[in-house]
């Protein structure tokens, strides 16, 4: 298997940055963004060494609409454009953008250098969609207060869930990666009572334990996105974390796969009501106001774009 982007496989970090990114128009705004584009592992591992404990790591990734300004050949197999859903008043919109860079370390000021230096190699070859800080709450909670990825795969398993492997031979070792930054209404949440708030994601809240499966209700979170195909549940890898300001803050929605499909699944079971009227109720608290979808090629893949 080609050797990952450092940023998609490890454990999850005490602090992100999360930039989106729009590839400006001509052939030398291309040109410049992939020579740096295929730096940045080696700048990141530059960065790194100052201090190993740091963990700094990084990916990537370009949407399916700049794939073909950037890159000659075939794109990724299943790489296409961020899926917009909508129902009732519940909606998953789609963001115009390009390229998204994910870094994350266990010291923020490791993840501003790497950012601010990998933007001056950009200039104007693109511009700033979004920037977004992510920090970790509590002992990785939510800013609801449950505790947030314990679905997460583990071990090897991470690399299964991930990473493109023999299917898209030209793409093995890289990931799609699906982003959505959501805004909470946390002035609202904290007005239902803490058993309220289980029914509505079926965990209990302080020790993090599932509810059994007939005590989910159909309009559970973890209900809605636990998703079996053949008897195997869909997973994805997530590298959520929380965000904001006192006056606005949420989750930035991180899911890496080997495919897109499990995400735009469980993110309709999220959005879409069945035929009984059920939907993700955590989505009456929660509001996502972007969203993008990108492929982050494998390492080797990517440094041998930089000609």
């Amino acid at each position: 298997m080609a050797e990952p982007q450092s940023g998609v496989l490890p454990e999850g970090s005490r602090h992100a940055i999360f930039l989106t990114l729009l590839l400006s128009d001509g052939e030398e705004a291309a040109r410049v963004l992939r020579r740096a584009a295929a730096m940045l592992p080696a700048l990141t591992e530059e960065l790194a060494k100052v201090d190993p404990a740091a963990g700094l790591v990084s990916s990537i990734g370009f949407g399916a609409g700049v794939w073909n300004r950037l890159f000659e050949g075939n794109p990724p197999a299943s790489l296409r454009p961020f899926r917009r859903l909508e129902d009732a008043s519940r909606r998953a919109p789609a963001t115009p953008t390009d390229v998204f860079l994910h870094l994350r370390a266990d010291r923020f000021d490791f993840c501003f250098d790497l950012a601010r230096r990998f933007r001056a190699k950009l200039g104007c070859s693109v511009s700033v969609v979004e920037e977004v800080h992510g920090f970790r709450y509590l002992d990785s909670r939510d800013l609801t207060g449950f505790v947030d990825g314990t679905e997460n795969p583990q071990g090897d398993h991470r690399a299964e869930v991930a990473l493109v492997g023999v299917e898209d031979a030209d793409f093995a070792g890289g990931s799609y990666v699906a982003v959505q930054r959501y805004v909470h209404d946390l002035a609202a949440w904290e007005r239902l009572s803490v058993p309220e708030q289980e029914q509505i994601i079926a965990r209990t809240k302080e020790d993090d334990i599932e509810f059994e499966t007939d005590a989910k209700p159909p309009t559970a979170h973890i209900k809605r996105v636990n998703i079996k195909e053949d008897g195997k549940s869909l997973e994805i890898l997530r590298h959520s974390m929380p965000y904001g300001t006192a006056d606005e803050h949420g989750l930035v929605f991180i899911a890496y796969g080997s495919s897109p499909d499990p995400f735009d699944k469980m993110l309709a079971q999220m959005i879409v009501a069945d035929e009984e009227g059920h939907y993700d109720h955590l989505m009456n608290f929660s509001r996502a106001v972007t969203g993008a979808s990108f492929f982050v090629p494998a390492r080797d893949w990517l440094e041998r774009q930089g000609y």
